[in-house]
């Protein structure tokens, strides 16, 4: 027996002995310095993933604004200079943004690879996106989205005892059911064949979602989703309900589903269940985020007295306005896109939400070789290397935003009360300086879609509801470090709020 862990012992002595010398990566000259981690393989992604603000600011400390970790076998190079983001993006014909996001895409929900050259499909995704989130789809997809909410909100069939009482729920437990079930009546329509049991369907949807969704980081990871068996089922049966057969009886599907689902893709490999995981695929985009920017949007303006009256004298202004009035009798307001975009106290009370809880990690692969020319310098960047930003180092800045801890509704405003743009690092105005959405290729296409239906359903609780903390000096809950890099972080634990139908 002591023979056997003596020959196990030596083994991993003499592996690990190779790795150093073999496998560990050797800093070239004009490269930036190096962390290559204790744990083959891992690197520094341990570290990274416990806190990746710390550990990026401790690696900004001892090696500047530009320096390489190796995680989970990659080299990732961080650009930690907010002065520099735009020259980063200025080298875009040395990056392949495409190759994480298809990679990870296909890993997460099952399907093969969406890319275009890989000859599975003919479909340029990025094209449809622009094609149908954007310019005047955007219009009727808003207008969906608003009639959508209005329902979940106040259904028609709400008896008047419920009216009349107060309502105790997490914040975030409402947050979550209530823009999920309008935001997947609003892409994928409703079921004519079912009405009854349409709701119920939903529901167990978001049960399924959720737990997807909570292993979501380990797939990113490179995790098989097979090594948790209840997110694997839940996956399956929420791409069954996105099959062909079950979309086409559904009434009101939004173009950009019905623009896939009959999409003439001769060329196409894919069969009815792996395009529905590609329906699954926008699913997710299109709530994983923005239920928790819906949450800390609501959370931070109810908080804030001086936000909340701020938000509420906007929101009465723009319907009166728009000549919508308000009635208990069912009828819908509505706002358009113009009339959402001239909202700048809602706009700052957003963005100020976001500030504080974005952790996207912007990512693009290196084509080739190359020298990357930033304010700090050039560093020579070698083949299949990753080029990050983080923005959250930017967004809790003090130098850009004093005392940035601290939520603002008004930061993002002027002095005449409208869209601020000029902030500054040492002396220089940035040109990036928000950034939870991404930036250039890789910037989220539903991005204008996501703020606006964020606005519209601060509109309809500010209109229709009274609204208040049950705790009313409740402190703000941490943020969830499990999801860095993922985009907007949920809270670590709900918080309880009461809200009732105002007697209009």
């Amino acid at each position: 027996m002591m023979t056997i862990s003596l020959i196990w012992g030596i083994a991993v002595v003499v592996f690990c002995c190779i790795w150093v010398i073999f496998g560990r990566r050797r800093r070239k000259v004009g490269e930036p310095p190096l962390e290559n981690g204790l744990i083959p393989y891992l690197g520094c992604a341990l570290k990274f993933g416990s806190n990746p603000l710390e550990f990026l600011r401790a690696n900004q400390r001892k090696h500047g604004h530009v320096f390489t970790c190796k995680l989970m076998g990659k080299y990732v190079h961080f650009i930690t200079n907010s002065l520099s983001y735009h020259k980063v993006l200025c080298h875009g014909k040395y990056f392949d943004w495409k190759k994480f996001h298809y990679t990870t895409s296909a890993k997460a929900f099952g399907h093969r690879s969406i890319d275009p050259n890989d000859g599975n499909t003919t479909e340029n995704i990025n094209n449809t996106f622009t094609k149908t989130l954007q310019g005047d789809a955007l219009h009727s997809l808003s207008e969906a989205m608003m009639q959508n909410l209005q329902f979940v909100l106040r259904p028609p069939d709400l008896p008047k005892s419920k009216r009349d009482a107060w309502v105790t729920e997490g914040m975030y437990t409402f947050c979550y059911r209530v823009m999920f079930e309008a935001g997947y009546l609003t892409l994928f329509g409703r079921d004519t064949s079912k009405p009854d049991t349409q709701r119920a369907l939903i529901l167990n949807n978001l049960d399924n979602f959720k737990q997807f969704d909570q292993i979501f980081p380990a797939l990113v990871a490179g995790l098989p989703i097979h090594l948790f068996k209840t997110a694997h089922k839940a996956r399956e049966q929420l791409a069954e309900g996105l099959k062909h057969e079950n979309l086409s009886v559904r009434d009101q599907v939004s173009e950009l589903i019905r623009l896939r689902m009959f999409l003439n893709d001769t060329l196409s490999t894919f069969d009815d269940m792996e395009k529905a995981k590609t329906h699954l695929a926008i699913l997710w985009a299109s709530q994983a985020n923005t239920i928790p920017a819906t949450f800390w949007s609501l959370f931070q303006m109810i908080r804030s007295p001086e936000a909340l009256r701020a938000a509420s004298e906007e929101v009465n202004g723009a319907l009166q306005s728009a000549g919508q009035k308000l009635s208990s009798e069912g009828n819908a307001i509505y706002l358009d896109q113009i009339q959402l975009n001239s909202l700048p106290v809602l706009d700052s009370i957003i963005k100020e939400a976001l500030r504080l809880s974005s952790a996207s990690l912007n990512i693009r692969t290196a084509k080739e070789d190359f020298t990357l020319h930033l304010e700090d310098g050039s560093y020579n960047i070698r083949k299949d290397d990753i080029i990050a930003l983080y923005p959250q180092l930017m967004h809790l800045d003090p130098e850009i935003y004093p005392d940035p801890l601290t939520f603002k509704y008004d930061r993002y405003l002027d002095e005449n009360k409208k869209a601020k743009t000029s902030f500054y690092s040492n002396g220089n105005k940035l040109k990036y300086f928000y950034m939870p959405f991404g930036s250039g290729a890789t910037i989220c296409p539903g991005r204008l879609f996501a703020v606006q239906e964020i606005k519209q359903f601060l509109i309809l609780m500010l209109s229709y509801f009274e609204l208040g903390l049950v705790e009313s000096h409740v402190k703000c809950p941490p943020l969830d470090q499990s999801r860095a890099g993922l985009g907007i972080l949920p809270p670590l634990n709900d918080i309880e709020f009461k809200y009732k139908l105002k007697h209009l």
